[in-house]
């Protein structure tokens, strides 16, 4: 499995509650350190334009957040926060290029893309990765149709916001979000998200591109969260990743909120391992 990072995508010290500026570093130390990936699965790639993030948002509220004028999606200005930017949705691109060329399943390391609406931030997240990949590949002629499966556990209102925006009518949107707010509502052994998951995959059958986001916050235990065990989060990538086996296929980091004793990130890192290697899993024919 290909995934595409560069350090310019992680910035640290953002003083938010949020990890996810500085999850692409720790994430990627993490599979490294535990022998997931090697240092020739790391491609790098090119940042995306100003130009590039204009196609999803509005033209001065994304000069207002590159030149440090208006607050980005962690309300702060801060300089490492907005030259992180361009390499966050420049990976989740390149990953997306990838995937289309090898019909494959592609790692990009990133989070903070679902919240981020047409001329505003939102819920650190600045800009939307998600969208601008989507618009950019559909200019080149690369795609006539894409799907975004969400899950993390937040409703992708940004998402929805900049579709409805931009009167679009070749995008697939499903986000787990808008349905599951609590253990009740997936249902015994995750029955009712289970039953819309394997839907959403069937309607995307038709997709030039899924991008999944294989959030680690609907985690029974994320503060944030607190919906699926880590076993039914297993069956979330598992299904996924089986449904659009050898199709073109983008998965991201999402959310994840969970800290331990030290103060750090070890039960959501955890928690991405498991999607990696529900995919080599996938990949090896493993059930």
């Amino acid at each position: 499995m290909k995934v595409f990072y560069r350090a310019e995508q992680a910035a640290r010290n953002t003083g938010a509650f949020a990890p996810s500026a500085d999850k692409p570093r720790l994430v990627m130390a993490d599979w490294l350190k535990q022998g997931l990936i090697s240092r020739l699965d790391i491609l790098s790639f090119e940042p995306v334009s100003r130009e590039d993030f204009k196609l999803a948002h509005d033209s001065s509220f994304v000069d207002g957040v590159l030149d440090l004028i208006r607050p980005n999606g962690f309300s702060n200005r801060d300089a490492e926060v907005a030259a992180s930017l361009p390499y966050t949705t420049g990976s989740l691109l390149a990953a997306a290029r990838y995937a289309l060329k090898h019909k494959t399943s592609v790692c990009s390391p990133t989070s903070g893309f679902h919240h981020a609406h047409y001329d505003q931030p939102e819920g650190f997240c600045t800009f939307n990765g998600l969208m601008v990949v989507a618009l950019k590949l559909k200019r080149e002629g690369l795609v006539n149709r894409v799907a975004i499966i969400d899950c993390d556990v937040h409703y992708g209102d940004g998402t929805d916001d900049l579709i409805c925006h931009h009167k679009i009518d070749w995008i697939q949107h499903y986000t787990l979000g808008r349905h599951f707010h609590d253990r009740d509502g997936v249902g015994k052994d995750a029955k009712h998200f289970l039953t819309w998951l394997y839907k959403a995959i069937a309607d995307c059958q038709d997709a030039d591109l899924v991008i999944y986001q294989a959030g680690a916050d609907p985690h029974i235990n994320d503060p944030l969260g607190g919906v699926l065990t880590e076993l039914e989060m297993v069956q979330r990538d598992h299904a996924v990743f089986a449904g659009f086996r050898d199709r073109p296929l983008v998965w991201n980091l999402a959310g994840g909120y969970q800290r331990d004793a030290e103060g750090g990130i070890k039960p959501v890192l955890k928690l991405h391992r498991n999607t990696l290697s529900a995919l080599q899993a996938v990949e090896l024919g493993h059930p």
